[in-house]
């Protein structure tokens, strides 16, 4: 394996930079805390325009596909300024990707391009429900056939993106008499359509800007043409788009944890105790030694889980560790961050303690630490059997 990025790489990595620093930046802090989405929006459109809606997304259905190395390093760059926005980018390209994978080929010119250009702000990922978070499979949202069309019926939670997105893959029941996890299928279910209601948003710690919401399907009525995949097959199909997730966040938790641990190491250049500057204090170096030395033990392994998903070869492993490692270390970066500054690192007029807020969740959606260490453990027992 070849760890050093492409020429197109490095333009994508640099053009993701640029944005953050110039666009992302100067707003994240106002949209962490004024609740106003409309600078949100207006940068989801700009980056749909420069082609990171689709990062691994074929040409030919309005793609930059340059592939998962290229999407890693963007993220990270992206979350690095604002993880409210990182984490839409990442959702929208998920989305795109399970209807690119599964879909028919009327459904990916269908809504892919829309989501890739920004016609659509955003795609939707519903899942999770009350009664299944770490084990899917519990689902009890059902979709009924009747005539040429399903009806779908129950509620999913923690929908990033729902008041502003224009599709949602949907996973429902379809057959109650089969076995735990063999019954459940995908859907694809426009905003808008009869009986899909948006509930409430989500007061969360961190990640303000960021849409967080119940769906409700109150018999949503979908034609049968909406199932993506074949029936009962979805949770298969949920499975796979949660391991190449794991890559997107754990990107982005590095993002975070390096803006924490770059802030906080320029300000300790800046400020001065004890007639010195805190810097040449050992306490701090060793804080520093330690925080960068994880963020790049966390790149390497997302390098490695991104090229191996790229290349075609098995992933599940890496990502899992890659995202395990990347979110930890990133929540671990940002209180030593918050410690090197002090009590300035717990007031919101620096920014460390939004990086700290927002990186809380890395270690929680797209499968908790615990889930990825329940899979890490598996993959390797499966050697030894």
């Amino acid at each position: 394996m070849f760890l050093e990025l492409s020429e197109e790489q490095k333009l994508i990595q640099e053009a993701a930079r640029d944005f953050a620093k110039n666009e992302l930046e100067p707003v994240a802090a106002e949209l962490d805390r004024s609740g106003d989405r409309t600078p949100l929006m207006a940068n989801l459109k700009k980056l749909a325009n420069l082609g990171f809606m689709g990062l691994n997304v074929k040409d030919q259905y309005g793609g930059a596909e340059a592939g998962v190395v290229a999407f890693s390093v963007a993220m990270t760059e992206l979350a690095r300024a604002c993880a409210s926005t990182a984490v839409t980018v990442s959702v929208n390209n998920m989305v795109c990707e399970v209807i690119q994978s599964v879909g028919s080929e009327e459904q990916k010119r269908a809504y892919i391009p829309k989501i890739c250009s920004g016609e659509y702000a955003a795609g939707g990922f519903g899942l999770t429900e009350s009664v299944a978070g770490s084990d899917p499979c519990g689902m009890v949202t059902q979709a009924i056939k009747d005539g040429d069309d399903y009806v779908l019926n129950g509620s999913k939670i923690f929908i990033t993106s729902a008041p502003y997105a224009g599709v949602f893959v949907v996973w429902a029941v379809t057959d109650r008499s089969a076995p735990k996890g063999k019954g459940i299928s995908c859907f694809l279910v426009e905003q808008g359509t009869p009986g899909l209601i948006i509930g409430k948003e989500e007061k969360k710690m961190g990640q303000h800007a960021s849409a967080t919401n119940e769906l409700i399907f109150d018999n949503c009525r979908v034609p049968a043409s909406a199932m993506m995949g074949t029936l009962n097959d979805g949770y298969r199909i949920a499975v796979g788009e949660l391991t190449g997730g794991r890559i997107s966040i754990g990107s982005l938790a590095l993002g975070i944890g390096l803006a924490a641990m770059d802030y906080a190491t320029k300000y300790t250049t800046e400020r001065s105790q004890f007639g010195q500057k805190i810097s040449s204090f050992q306490a701090l170096q060793w804080m520093m030694a330690d925080g960068y030395t994880e963020l790049e033990a966390a790149r390497l392994l997302l390098m490695s889980a991104a090229w191996r998903k790229e290349n075609g070869k098995s992933y599940a492993k890496e990502a899992s560790m890659a995202k395990l490692y990347a979110t930890e270390s990133a929540n671990r970066c940002c209180y030593k961050a918050m410690q090197m500054l002090g009590g300035y690192g717990y007031t919101n007029d620096y920014p460390i303690e939004r990086f700290t807020r927002d990186a809380r969740i890395t270690s929680i959606y797209e499968g908790t630490s615990e889930i990825q260490r329940l899979i890490i453990s598996r993959e390797i027992l499966r050697t030894f059997a």
